[in-house]
């Protein structure tokens, strides 16, 4: 919710700290309240008040690189006969935004919760929601605030019976919030102010508060039901297309409508219908809350609250006078229902084969592909039959992997958890683990070890197995997570918001595009003719190879940066050094036991690369910080719904 910049103002009593960083200009001002006032300054400061504890309407600040939050009342006084409006005040950075008390297709809710200890006592952490702006990503809706954000509580009081000697009540606050712009961060904040007993005096905040009443819903004056198939129908004589020209409804909970999906608008002699696509969770015979917005022609918004009815019959019914036409009519619908769901799952599974093509072209996927590719430059033809297989071993563990995966993100958003495709991107452990084995991967690229156990390492180099290429295809899945490739978004969302089995399969295409170069390319011995005989430059490609490798080692860097802060960057640099240390002395055993067998001196060189990478594994643990552990939309995406980011 956009509010427009409040003017400055002076607090009732600020700090002589705040006085010195308003500078010679704000020392003027500060005069002007005379000496008694520059007096209660200097009381205030030497009464030892916590940093967090100001004696006015707005508390001290909890600032971040993306938002500054703080704790405002409507009033600088408080007594026990009338409730205190407070508030929770967020200033979002441009292309930030919080969320509503139903995110939508992903996010979390703010929430706040207000405590008043003192002369007066009350609780209170139910939050007055402002209307929320509806942000679309391509295939799927949030509901969220951005810019000046206020989110009122009232905080019913009462006397202290116990302690009648206190004169003043103070109020604490424990706050969290989800900011989202490219990437979803957790952000929290403690606050505390001290205020007066006394008769209502308006604070320099109220107008914030006026603000965000305006833009509360107001109770719905329209009848409101709800049909078994998610048919809003509104009563109303004056609801016509000369008074509502568009209207749109918000779930007060999350999971009961596809929020993305269109919502027809329609008008009958009574009003008019908003036809909702329900989702699995949809309960028919429950009334059903939210938020209805209408828009007139000029463009002006009115929020209603709304509280549906269910209706057993179909709005459709009371809509006409003709009852054959009514009887006919679901028959129809459910028809072009079904049929509007076979063709839309068929066009999800070819987004989905296309967005796995592409994502073989990601940094992160790429130098797999040509890894493998590059496999069968080196086989000959007297190996095509190991070619195929290895090629069906491959593909079974992408599509093994792509399932997998999907069913455990369509088993956690049942469960009620906002997650989406890469949520393991979220954790900090995760992201390190990530970072680390890129790294591995690059080094190895590079010639400086080879994936091969203590064992093999005198023996003439071998063809590897089918679990290798298992492996590998459970691997191209893991490090493709956190990439969303054109086409793949919308076929993501549509396997989240649908029946799970139809998700599965689309999640199955998805591997299955990934997959399909390289089957192609095994299985198609004109195609590896083509390629160039085996030479120096394999040497040099492969070595090009591990530069996208160290590319997204650097963006995995950063998203354990913006999740877990500058410590974490340290711990896994550090790590990072641990591991090529750990990987340049196994190579040096490794060519030591292939030049001259196995010794003592290859097993110390291999004790003390495996001490470098227990190093490294140490500095992991410390890396799991708790805004770590928040399953929140992924950062790392081309452009489409919440899931997605820009892409590297």
């Amino acid at each position: 919710m956009r509010r427009p910049a409040r003017s400055a103002t002076l607090p009732s009593c600020p700090s002589v700290h705040q006085a010195a960083r308003r500078g010679a200009y704000g020392a003027l001002r500060l005069g002007r309240f005379g000496l008694a006032g520059l007096l209660a300054c200097l009381w205030q400061t030497t009464a030892g008040l916590s940093p967090h504890t100001v004696q006015a309407a707005e508390s001290a600040p909890v600032v971040s690189p993306r938002s500054t939050a703080t704790l405002i009342t409507e009033s600088d006084t408080a007594r026990a006969d009338r409730p205190l409006h407070v508030a929770l005040r967020l200033r979002l950075k441009p292309g930030w935004h919080t969320y509503w008390l139903n995110p939508g297709d992903a996010g979390d809710p703010v929430t706040l919760n207000v405590t008043a200890t003192g002369a007066l006592l009350g609780n209170s952490q139910n939050i007055t929601w402002p209307t929320p702006e509806r942000i679309r990503d391509a295939s799927l809706m949030s509901y969220a605030y951005t810019g000046d954000v206020v989110l009122p509580v009232t905080l019913p009081l009462q006397a202290n019976t116990t302690d009648n000697k206190e004169e003043q009540t103070t109020l604490r606050a424990q706050a969290s919030w989800l900011v989202c712009e490219q990437a979803c961060i957790p952000e929290e904040g403690t606050f505390s102010l001290t205020l007066p007993t006394g008769a209502p005096h308006p604070s320099a905040q109220a107008p914030l508060f006026a603000q965000a009443a305006q833009h509360t819903p107001v109770p719905s004056p329209y009848p409101v039901t709800i049909s078994p198939d998610g048919t809003l129908l509104v009563q109303g004589a004056e609801l016509t297309p000369q008074s509502v020209a568009s209207a749109w409804f918000m779930p007060q909970e999350r999971g009961q409508i596809a929020e993305a999906a269109p919502q027809a608008l329609a008008f009958t002699p009574q009003g008019f219908t908003l036809r909702l696509s329900t989702a699995d969770s949809f309960v028919k015979d429950k009334p059903f809350a939210g938020i209805l917005v209408l828009r007139d022609p000029a463009g002006a918004e009115h929020a209603l609250s709304v509280q549906a009815t269910p209706q057993p019959n179909s709005p459709a019914k009371t809509a006409t006078s003709q009852p054959s036409v009514p009887a006919l009519q679901p028959d129809v619908q459910n028809t072009s229902a079904t049929t509007h769901d076979a063709s839309g799952l068929l066009r999800l599974i070819v987004l989905g084969l296309l967005g796995g093509l592409v994502l073989n072209l990601m940094p992160c996927v790429f130098p797999i592909l040509a890894m493998k590719a590059l496999a069968v430059a080196r086989m000959g033809q007297s190996e095509r039959k190991h070619q195929k297989q290895s090629a069906i071993a491959y593909a079974g563990g992408v599509i093994g992997g792509f399932t997998t995966l999907g069913a455990l993100v369509m088993g956690l958003r049942l469960g009620g958890a906002a997650t989406g495709w890469g949520f393991q991107f979220q954790s900090t452990v995760f992201v390190g683990m990530m970072t680390w084995l890129l790294f591995a991967m690059a080094l190895n690229l590079l010639g400086v070890f080879a994936f091969l156990p203590p064992s093999f390492g005198a023996s003439p180099p071998h063809r590897h197995g089918l679990a290798h290429d298992v492996l590998t295809g459970l691997l191209a899945v893991v490090v493709a997570s956190p990439c969303t490739a054109p086409f793949m978004g919308v076929a993501i969302a549509g396997a989240l918001a649908g029946p799970p089995l139809s998700g599965l399969v689309i999640f199955a295409a998805l591997g299955a595009g990934l997959a399909a170069p390289y089957v192609l390319l095994a299985f198609s011995p004109g195609l590896a003719g083509h390629l160039p005989r085996p030479g120096a430059w394999m040497d040099y490609l492969r070595q090009f190879l591990a530069f996208p490798l160290l590319g997204t080692c650097v963006w995995l860097l950063w998203v354990a940066t913006v999740e877990g802060g500058a410590t974490t960057m340290l711990l896994l640099c550090s790590g990072m050094v641990f591991l090529a240390f750990a990987a340049w002395i196994y190579g040096i055993a490794q060519k030591r036991q292939l030049h001259a067998g196995h010794s003592r001196a290859c097993t110390a060189l291999y004790g003390v690369a495996l001490l470098g990478l227990l190093g490294a594994m140490a500095l992991l643990l410390p890396c799991n910080s708790k805004q770590a552990n928040r399953l929140t939309p992924p950062p790392f995406h081309l452009k489409a719904p919440r899931l997605s980011r820009p892409s590297a």
